[in-house]
This record gives structure tokens, C-alpha cells and sequence, in this order.
């Protein structure tokens, strides 16, 4: 599956980003920054979301969701998780109704 791949490689590459120095990556310096500087990045990425959802900008929706996905890749990496265990969950959650999974984590907590 393409899109896995493609998840997987942005996965290693976070990874590889975590060592980095600050001053020669990106992301490199967001983990350096830790939780809050990623929390912030996700909190933005979701708000541009919602207003190129407003603007009805399909393009620019595509673009902002993609940034949302990154970042939220980096706090996943932050945490030490890997988009594989988004998929999981994904997958584990592939023909439940949507009621009856949300119904199980409100049994759980």
C-alpha cells in the first residue's frame, strides 16, 4: 500500500530528526523546543484547517490537512509512536459502527 509506505518514511524520518541538531532541521527543533512548541504547531495546523474548510479552498484544505498530519506525526514521534499505530487502530476499528466504538472507550474509562 503506497500511502503506508509513504507514512512509514515520514515515520523514519521524524525518528532520525529526534538526534538532530535544533539549528539544522525543522523538526529538528521542534523536538528540541518539546511538548508545548508541538502541541502549538497542532493546535494551528487544526485552526488553518477550519478556515480553509470555510474559505470551501479545496486546495488549500488539502495543503492545511497535510500539515495537520505532519505535525501530528511529530507529537506521535514525541511520544515515541509511529503512524503503523494509527493504521492499527484504524484497521482494528475497520467495520465497527462508529457508536458502538465510541460506546467501548466510554465503557473502558
Amino acid at each position: 500500500m503506497i500511502a503506508a509506505d509513504v507514512l512509514q518514511h515520514i515515520g523514519d524520518t521524524l525518528e532520525a530528526r529526534k538526534e538532530s541538531n535544533p539549528s539544522s532541521s525543522y523538526v529538528a527543533s521542534l523536538f528540541h523546543k518539546g511538548e508545548d512548541a508541538i502541541l502549538k504547531k497542532v493546535a494551528e495546523e487544526a485552526a488553518e484547517v477550519l478556515m480553509a474548510s470555510k474559505d470551501k479552498d479545496r486546495l488549500h484544505l488539502v495543503r492545511e490537512v497535510a500539515d495537520l498530519w505532519f505535525h501530528s506525526m511529530v507529537l506521535l514521534a514525541h511520544h515515541g509512536l509511529r503512524p503503523e499505530d494509527v493504521l492499527a487502530e484504524l484497521k482494528r476499528r475497520e467495520g465497527i459502527s462508529g457508536l458502538d466504538e465510541k460506546a467501548s472507550r466510554t465503557a473502558q474509562s
